[in-house]
């Protein structure tokens, strides 16, 4: 596997009310890797989005195609959703949270799926895209950083290693989004590789079910 792009951007005026939004992103080069953040990308509400558990996102080719069968009157173009890069092969259902991966010379961490927000529906113009894609499991995943270094296209990837006791990014998102799961919400909060938010999450389905 390789990457095949990479994506960053600045916040700038974004939406009905133009609150600031990095999510219009452009292909780069390259992407100076830190612990906290990237030299080329930032974040419009760093309460939500960034930070070092939240680094870098990554879309998969498997989300775009789904999209493009339920919304087919709409361009689902590499890149638009607001990730920062995607790499063929890699999908969230195959990625899993904890999985360590190398790529170039940055070493990282997958740490929780990306919770969507609506500035993907406003992105689209498509109304509860948030959702959909929540249900879905095809929300991409963020990345804490291990090693730190710079990304470039065409950089070499591969996983070093796997936790024993984990999920997958589409059966954790589907879990938390879906309130019938209330029994996979109690088999995933015990995940030791779990964050404290994601747990959250699925203490709160938990609690709804009781």
């Amino acid at each position: 596997m390789h990457l095949e792009a990479l994506f960053a951007a600045k916040p700038a005026p974004f939406g009905p009310r133009g609150a600031p939004s990095a999510i219009q992103k452009q292909a780069v080069q390259q992407l100076h890797v830190n612990i906290d953040g990237t030299d080329e990308d930032e974040q419009g509400n760093k309460k939500l989005h960034g930070g070092p558990e939240k680094v870098l996102h990554q879309y998969s080719h498997k989300g775009y195609q789904a999209l493009t069968e339920a919304f087919p009157e709409k361009a689902f173009a590499v890149g638009t959703i607001g990730e920062n890069m995607i790499v063929a092969g890699m999908d969230d259902n195959n990625v899993h949270v904890g999985d360590v991966y190398k790529m170039g010379n940055v070493v990282l961490q997958v740490s929780a799926p990306r919770a969507p927000c609506n500035k993907i529906s406003h992105r689209y113009e498509i109304k509860n895209l948030d959702r959909f894609v929540g249900l879905n499991g095809i929300t991409g995943w963020y990345y804490r950083v291990l090693e730190t270094g710079v990304l470039h296209v065409g950089d070499a990837v591969a996983l070093v290693s796997r936790p024993q006791h984990t999920v997958s990014i589409a059966a954790l998102m589907t879990a938390v989004y879906d309130k019938g799961q209330p029994e996979k919400a109690k088999d995933y909060v015990g995940i030791e590789v779990l964050d404290d938010e994601w747990r959250e999450k699925c203490e709160r389905v938990i609690k709804r079910a009781s």
